[in-house]
């Protein structure tokens, strides 16, 4: 199961992400975030992690912007995908391609089915992101999503699962949703210090997210050697 651990602001914060065994780090471009991040600063950090030898999925995070800043901020700091938390529309998806991807906030089940259906399905994973719903505010909020409503559509669907993900509910999360990958930002930052990671909260949510997942697989397995010997 992949790990994302998004609105990174420093080099420190970055490497320790790395260290800690995420799969992507996400970078928060949209102005009024606590954790917004300068395109110049990210692209230092992109330089100085590439010095390093250092190779992970980077992912930008977008709020209703233009296509060509977009296009921009993604070649020039050198990133891999964008994740479109505003109110993009389908055909702003379809111009990027593989390089985008939408983050969606329904408040209800049925609300969430047709938005779904309103994107293209990439083909390589993620397809979608599926925060906690808030009328007024486009994600990090640390509000815990409604992780029923994710379930119904990770099945059809390789799903990014954020909203108030933290390394003491990412296990349950995890056994309930059953999502591609799991997304944190608050989560597992430091006291009261919005953007300043937290490695030793990193690790664990890390560790529990693996757990989780490997425990998850091992029912499964055990599901169809039972229903093997039944037939």
């Amino acid at each position: 199961m992949k790990v994302k651990i998004c609105g990174i602001t420093s080099l420190d914060d970055a490497l320790y992400a790395f260290d800690a065994g995420t799969d992507m780090l996400g970078y928060n471009f949209y102005p009024p975030s606590k954790r917004y991040l300068d395109p110049l600063d990210c692209e230092m950090i992109q330089v100085e992690l590439s010095n390093r030898g250092l190779s992970i999925r980077t992912v930008a995070v977008f709020v209703n912007a233009s296509f060509k800043t977009i296009e921009t901020i993604l070649d020039d700091c050198g990133l891999d995908l964008a994740q479109l938390h505003g109110d993009e529309s389908p055909k702003l998806l379809e111009m990027l391609g593989e390089r985008a991807f939408k983050a969606i906030r329904p408040h209800s089940i049925e609300e969430s089915i047709l938005q779904a259906r309103s994107y293209l399905v990439r083909k390589t994973p993620p397809d979608l992101l599926v925060d906690a719903y808030h009328p007024d505010q486009y994600g990090g909020t640390g509000l815990t999503g409604d992780w029923m409503l994710a379930r119904a559509l990770a099945d059809d669907y390789s799903l990014l699962l954020a909203g108030g993900l933290h390394p003491g509910n990412v296990a349950a999360a995890v056994r309930q949703v059953n999502p591609w990958g799991v997304d944190v930002a608050s989560g597992v930052e430091r006291e009261g210090q919005p953007g300043k990671k937290d490695p030793l909260r990193m690790q664990q949510f890390i560790n529990q997210t693996r757990a989780a997942a490997l425990h998850a697989g091992e029912q499964k397995q055990e599901k169809i050697i039972q229903e093997g010997e039944t037939r």
